[in-house]
């Protein structure tokens, strides 16, 4: 996947940053491609080499059609969660690090479910906010819209399933 200067992209479990320059290093006595990005939720910048794109699963924002699924799975009824911590937490953490919009969504949802049968570890409460401002990043990006808007599309389609949850700040 070939990216721009200036393209919107998602880094897995970091969130949208835009491509800001496109640069040749030689850092291993070869010389390589680098994308430079600005992550958006913190400023940090970070150099991406060509070559471990797919690796890391750097990859344009989602379209309005994801999106929309996104929206459409969390006002759905929420699956029951894996009953064991450990197992849980390793399909959660694996589901982030994929990157895919709908893969967050499902970590989200499962632990804003699981919240409202018994308070999260501090682990997973990390995680679950983490999923929220993923969440909040990619559809404000992909909607053109502010962060505020996309946290009120993001809620009113959670509380239109019967997860009723505080949601992070």
């Amino acid at each position: 996947m070939e990216f721009r200067v200036g393209d919107k992209v998602v880094y897995p479990n970091q969130g949208v940053g835009v491509v800001e320059q496109i640069s040749s290093r030689n850092l291993t006595g070869a010389p390589e491609i680098f994308y430079m990005l600005k992550l958006e939720s913190n400023g940090l910048r970070v150099m991406v080499p060509m070559t471990n794109v797919s690796v890391i699963g750097l990859r344009h924002v989602a379209k309005g059609r994801e999106v929309s699924t996104v929206l459409e799975y969390l006002h759905t009824a929420p699956a029951g969660p894996r009953a064991d911590w450990k197992g849980r937490f390793k399909q959660n953490h694996d589901r982030m690090r994929n990157g895919s919009l709908l893969q967050v969504a499902e970590v989200f949802k499962a632990l804003a479910a699981l919240s409202q049968q018994k308070p999260l570890s501090f682990r997973e409460k990390k995680m679950f906010d983490r999923a929220w401002q993923l969440l909040v990043d990619e559809i404000s990006a992909a909607r053109e819209i502010s962060r505020e808007a996309a946290e009120a599309e993001l809620a009113k389609s959670l509380s239109k399933s019967n997860v009723k949850v505080a949601l992070p700040v």
